[in-house]
């Protein structure tokens, strides 16, 4: 039976995908305020060194600007990078970088994960094993980059004949810049993923490609990551072994020989922007395919 009087029934409120911040307290506020005070030099530091040449550059990409002719100079907008984009020499040293750049960290991840077992699992001798896959890191660039060139020299190297002059010829060329990159910073990368493999459990390590792998993806990330924006920017060993002749020459050469040989700041500038918007989207990338393994993302249960 029913009754004319309406029920009223109390429902709980609506759960929004949102929830309310708790409020701080006035202490909590006040040690909020002393950190960003604290922090506000540093801060002021890192925006002086680093976003003040970036936005420098920018607007020097903008002008007209010989350093022989300053009083030339002039503002010009977007036509210094219309006159980089249209150029052949810009997509042939993007080509260049690319292939030193995959080439290059491909190999250096497969052995560098071999090595970062090799000093993992070692147990006799370990800090003699390490030391020594880790000699050629410690050798400064230059200087390793001068041991290549001259072992590739005809008349004075050790590695090629008297009548022949692999620095000379394209491909030859840029092959042993590949493999100078990966002598030289193969046990950078062995170093990162040795790292990722101290926090994998000794008993998971017998599953290698269904565990190991997967449990290791923030260290793999980090020295992938590494590795490839370093690589892309590679300016010493090409410079030493062939000064980017033989059509040799990288995004990084390219811009070199436009600011300081050619002394055009305008295209140089807009050639040093479009490498750090290239750097940026190669580090989006990274961090799109391998943001579920970083620890603290919001995916990284996925």
């Amino acid at each position: 039976m029913t009754t004319g009087t309406d029920v009223v029934t109390t429902a709980e409120p609506e759960v929004t995908g949102r929830r309310r911040r708790p409020r701080l307290s006035e202490g909590a506020r006040a040690e909020r305020r002393l950190g960003w005070l604290l922090c506000a030099p540093a801060v002021i530091v890192m925006l002086a060194v680093a976003a003040f040449p970036i936005l420098y550059a920018v607007w020097l990409s903008l002008q007209r600007y010989d350093l022989r002719f300053p009083q030339l100079a002039h503002f010009v907008g977007l036509s210094n990078y219309g006159a980089v984009l249209s150029s052949p020499y810009w997509w042939h040293a993007l080509i260049v970088t690319l292939i030193i750049t995959v080439v290059s960290v491909a190999i250096e991840f497969v052995l560098g994960m071999l090595l970062a077992l090799l000093m993992y699992r070692t147990i006799f001798a370990r800090g003699t094993v390490r030391t020594i896959i880790l000699i050629p890191y410690g050798i400064v660039t230059v200087a390793a980059a001068y041991g290549w060139q001259y072992a590739w020299t005809p008349h004075i190297g050790y590695l090629v004949g008297p009548n022949s002059a692999p620095l000379t010829s394209q491909g030859s060329a840029i092959a042993i810049i590949i493999l100078a990159e990966i002598w030289k910073t193969t046990p950078f990368m062995a170093l990162l993923l040795m790292a990722g493999l101290s926090l994998v459990p000794e008993d998971v390590l017998q599953r290698f490609y269904r565990v190991t792998l997967p449990l290791m993806k923030p260290a793999i990330l980090v020295a992938l990551l590494f590795r490839t924006l370093d690589a892309f920017r590679i300016f010493d060993n090409i410079y030493i072994l062939t000064g980017g002749g033989n059509g040799t020459y990288s995004v990084s050469i390219l811009g070199y020989d436009n600011l300081f040989r050619a002394l055009n700041l305008g295209i140089g500038s807009a050639i040093s922007i479009l490498i750090f918007i290239s750097v940026a989207i190669i580090a989006f990338i990274f961090i799109r395919l391998f943001g579920a393994a970083v620890p603290g993302s919001a995916t990284g249960g996925r």
